[in-house]
């Protein structure tokens, strides 16, 4: 089998050197040339034409933003981001994946070397999916408008939902290529949309400035998830990076339940916590989607949720960066209609609003 063939582009020699160590050692994948900048690497990518990059985000001449801003316009490829884990670093890494990364990891301010080497395990791991991961070119940046050119119209509002909003809830699981994949359904959700509670595979430190990222495009409000709080129409709630998020009921209203805790199906939050509460405290009020990601978790409980009354999609091949969690989803039976991802918001809209029709008649 032909190994993984890796590009590390970071200005520390120490870094690379770890790095270039860490990959070597695998079985899979070989570290085939270092880069302290960007034009070294793009020299580099262009004669020994890697599988996938490991980018650094600050680096002296161009920064890795700009640099991943132009490969993955020129010569898109699979690229995983070295991030700092700090607030800086958490906001840069998510302009990061929207340019085009499919993941990051998330080094140590201090003490790099020991924390490289105990992150050995998830940086393979991330290069092993990013190397069967599909990549797409990135769309060239939309022109300025001219100066005093009238804005777009704005869309109409849809009609109320009503009730409906308030009695049901939108489950959304997604990991690898994830984060601009839900996105794509919150941006597509008008403000009456029911509430979102969102489980995506991220590490801690990161997920507070997803949310605002978020929050800053959707008609809906984004933000990341507190315990105890009241789960309401027309706002998105995340689940924090390194704990699991669950739904419970008080009274008449959901409320989210932020919890530690082991790992579930290796990861921390657990699309399989967030999804077993759906069917189990939601049932048939709830709807499932399940986003790009690699692995299976989740899937077990989205049939348990589809068991329960709940109505599921799933993101279709073509559109995912990884198949794996929603082929599992599919595989299980848990999902009733599988669409391109930007079907997806349109799709659960026009059901919601066939089912308000039909409760409106009923009255």
């Amino acid at each position: 089998m032909a190994k993984t063939r890796v590009v590390v582009v970071d200005d520390s020699a120490l870094v690379r050197s770890l790095l270039a160590e860490i990959i070597n050692r695998q079985p899979d994948m070989e570290c085939i040339g270092t880069a302290a900048d960007p034009f070294a690497a793009r020299e580099m990518i262009r004669t020994l034409n890697p599988d996938v990059i490991t980018l650094d985000v600050e680096m002296p001449r161009m920064d890795g933003i700009d640099f991943l801003s132009k490969l993955m316009r020129l010569r898109p490829m699979p690229v995983l981001m070295v991030s700092t884990l700090t607030e800086r670093g958490a906001d840069v890494t998510m302009r990061a994946l929207e340019l085009g990364a499919l993941d990051f990891v998330a080094k140590p301010k201090i003490g790099v070397a020991d924390g490289l080497k105990q992150l050995a395990e998830e940086i393979t791991e991330k290069i092993r999916i990013a190397s069967k991961a599909h990549v797409k070119r990135a769309p060239a940046a939309p022109p300025a408008p001219a100066p005093g050119a009238a804005a777009a119209p704005a869309k109409a509002a849809p009609s109320p939902l009503g009730r409906l909003s308030t009695e049901k809830l939108i489950f959304i699981g997604a990991s690898t290529g994830g984060t601009e994949a839900t996105k794509e359904v919150l941006m597509n959700l008008p403000a009456d949309a029911p509430a979102v509670v969102i489980t995506q595979h991220m590490p801690p430190g990161f997920t507070r400035s997803y949310a605002a990222r978020l929050d800053t495009l959707c008609k809906i409000r984004v933000k990341e998830a507190v315990d105890g709080e009241r789960i309401l129409p027309g706002h998105a709630y995340i689940a924090p990076g390194g704990l699991h998020l669950s739904v419970e009921r008080s009274g008449a209203n959901y409320v989210a339940r932020v919890r530690d805790g082991e790992p579930v199906n290796r990861h921390k939050p657990s699309v399989e916590v967030l999804f077993e509460s759906a069917a189990r405290v939601v049932g048939q009020n709830a709807f499932g989607i399940m986003l790009t990601g690699m692995g299976a978790d989740g899937a077990k409980a989205m049939k348990t949720m589809r068991d329960a009354g709940s109505y599921n999609y799933a993101q279709n091949e073509s559109t995912c960066v990884v198949f794996g969690m929603p082929r599992e989803a599919i595989q299980h039976g848990a999902a009733n209609e599988v669409l391109p991802l930007q079907d997806i918001a349109t799709h659960l809209m026009e059901k919601l609003r066939s089912m308000h029709g039909a409760l409106l008649h009923r009255v």
